[in-house]
């Protein structure tokens, strides 16, 4: 069973048919969405400021989330796939996102919807990543366009780990 705490008085909330591998912690001011997958040493930490995450977004292996006190809440949309060892801090994702194994996203940032964050980028506080782009690198920048196989990809993804959950559920 995943760790799952209050904290200064909030609960985290969970959807309907939300998966959490057992060694995940949620604590805190935390409300995930329907179908949301949470993997492996994944961590949501609601302590300081609110996260908010929409339906069938998955948190893969190590992921941290978190925000900064007073100044930077965390939201996180539908349709998001955060990959492993990405932290996500104080940032708005918007919905059919993908953050790469590693990324980081910083204060402020706001990742649009159908936007693509490179494995290893670092996007740095208040950063705009626009709606359907793909940035990459150290500090990270606008590479190309989103379209066909990539834009495909996204919701594919956010679909393949609603059905992993499912074979960690027959167990």
């Amino acid at each position: 069973m995943a760790l799952i705490k209050d904290v200064r008085g909030s609960s985290p909330k969970f959807g309907k048919d939300c998966w959490l591998a057992e060694n995940a912690t949620v604590v805190g001011d935390v409300v995930i969405g329907d179908q949301c997958t949470v993997w492996f040493n994944a961590v949501i930490r609601g302590d300081v400021n609110y996260i908010h995450i929409g339906d069938r977004t998955n948190i893969q292996d190590n992921v941290t989330i978190h925000g900064t006190y007073e100044k930077a809440p965390t939201t996180i949309g539908s349709d998001v796939s955060i990959g492993h060892n990405a932290i996500v801090h104080g940032c708005t994702l918007e919905d059919g996102v993908l953050i790469g194994m590693g990324a980081m996203v910083m204060d402020g940032a706001v990742v649009k919807s159908g936007a693509i964050v490179a494995a290893g980028a670092v996007v740095l506080e208040g950063t705009i990543v626009e709606e359907n782009t793909i940035y990459a690198g150290v500090p990270a920048k606008k590479v190309k366009q989103v379209e066909g196989k990539n834009k495909e990809m996204l919701l594919r993804i956010a679909n393949n780990y609603i059905k992993y959950a499912n074979w960690f559920k027959d167990e």
